[in-house]
């Protein structure tokens, strides 16, 4: 089973009925994979912050949410995960592409890469990060840590990941 398909089926599996996707060369599998699936509902953001909104709306409505996103827009959801998500104690899975890391062929993507785990636990927002596939096993106990305690929890997944940026 690959890896896209694998984390499409422990989202159905942790009940996430509602995803929300930001455009993202790394993620485009799973996002291919969950908007197929007939147990997700996919609706594509235009922005990350707007995708949160968009998750709180489905949590509110009785449905379980995610957000699939670039690391490069922490920045833009800070409001939003502070003054929406966390003050309203909402359970946000977010699954973040890592770019800027180790293999990153675009310089400036490495800015945001410095930023974004110091903006995480700054935020005391729990962590982890799938350097391999097979980090990927913790996927569902992390998606039950997020539920019981109605909290974002952000899951980096970087370029080694992925399998790397293809032909650098």
């Amino acid at each position: 089973m690959s890896i896209d398909k694998k984390i499409t089926e422990d989202l159905v599996a942790a009940k996430i009925g509602f995803v929300t996707t930001v455009p993202c060369k790394q993620l485009a599998g799973v996002i291919d994979e969950v908007d197929k699936h007939p147990d997700i509902f996919h609706i594509p953001s235009n922005k990350e912050d707007e995708g949160m909104g968009l998750c709180a709306g489905a949590w509110m409505g009785g449905t379980r949410p995610m957000i699939i996103m670039q690391n490069t827009a922490i920045g833009v959801t800070i409001n939003t995960l502070a003054t929406l998500i966390q003050y309203y104690r909402m359970p946000l899975p977010m699954l973040i592409s890592y770019r800027g890391e180790l293999r990153e062929p675009v310089a400036c993507q490495v800015e945001m890469a410095v930023h974004t785990k110091a903006l995480l636990d700054e935020m005391k927002i729990p962590t982890y990060h799938f350097h391999k596939q097979a980090d990927a096993d913790e996927l569902p106990m992390i998606l039950d840590y997020t539920f019981m305690c109605n909290k974002p929890v952000a899951i980096l997944t970087d370029a080694n990941f992925w399998g790397g940026y293809g032909d650098q």
